[in-house]
């Protein structure tokens, strides 16, 4: 049994996902944190069922200058809420956390990755 969770008006709207890795890579990844929260905000806007706080979420990103483990567990878990995202915005569900964690090893492609799935969101509202 599925409820619609769906809000009356769109959190975000769509952005170009080669911007957001190109200014993710120009800015020497400090872009990637102001959109990493910006998104795990959006998420919880869609569905305030998702568990997040975009605060963590980008201090987790963080302290992978320290530790190794908490930046790999965030970036998988954006991709889940991502995917929850689209389960509430009715879209097909087709972002994977795993994924956006290898793609983070090939040039630092998470940002694109998830921007594209997160725009699937956008789509369907408008």
């Amino acid at each position: 049994m599925s409820t619609d969770v769906r809000t009356s008006a769109p959190a975000g709207a769509p952005s170009s996902p080669v911007v957001t890795w190109l200014l993710t890579l120009v800015t020497f990844g400090i872009y990637w944190l102001v959109w990493y929260y910006k998104v795990n905000k959006q998420v919880k806007a869609i569905d305030p069922t998702i568990e997040v706080n975009p605060g963590m979420a980008v201090v987790a990103i963080t302290l992978g200058s320290f530790l190794i483990v908490p930046p790999f567990v965030s970036i998988v878990k954006t991709g889940s809420r991502i995917a929850q995202a689209q389960r509430a915005a009715g879209v097909t569900s087709d972002c994977s956390g795993v994924v956006g964690l290898l793609l983070g090893f090939v040039l630092g492609l998470t940002p694109l990755y998830y921007q594209s799935k997160l725009n699937t969101v956008w789509a369907d509202r408008a």
